[in-house]
């Protein structure tokens, strides 16, 4: 190792997190999860919204004993496994290959011992 190569652990931390790399992995994050976050809160807020104040609507019957309140209800669960799949795709294609570029740089291109 050079003396101008340092090990990860006396690594200049400021320098990664300024590197292009770093700043366009943010970049990426933040232009998922900002608007995912959003639409995922405003959709839970309309939820709460009707069954605080439609009644009516909330109750009317779909099928059976089923209405749209437990429809709704029903959805925020599936909402919520769609959005983490979405994620996990969207992560595994636009953030991992990003975030093993830079850990390598980081820490060298070669994993010392195999394990990772």
């Amino acid at each position: 190792m050079s003396s101008t190569e340092r090990p990860p652990d006396e690594r200049d931390w400021s320098e990664v997190q300024s590197s292009a790399e770093f700043v366009e992995l943010r970049r990426r994050l933040r232009v998922f999860v900002f608007p995912m976050t959003g639409f995922f809160l405003l959709w839970y807020l309309v939820y709460v919204l009707l069954a605080d104040y439609a009644h009516g609507f909330m109750a009317t019957k779909v099928f059976g004993n089923v209405n749209v309140g437990l429809i709704l209800g029903l959805l925020q669960f599936a909402s919520t496994f769609v959005i983490t799949g979405v994620y996990v795709r969207y992560a595994n294609r636009k953030l991992d290959p990003l975030a093993t570029k830079l850990r390598e740089d980081i820490e060298g291109a070669t994993p010392a011992g195999g394990a990772g």
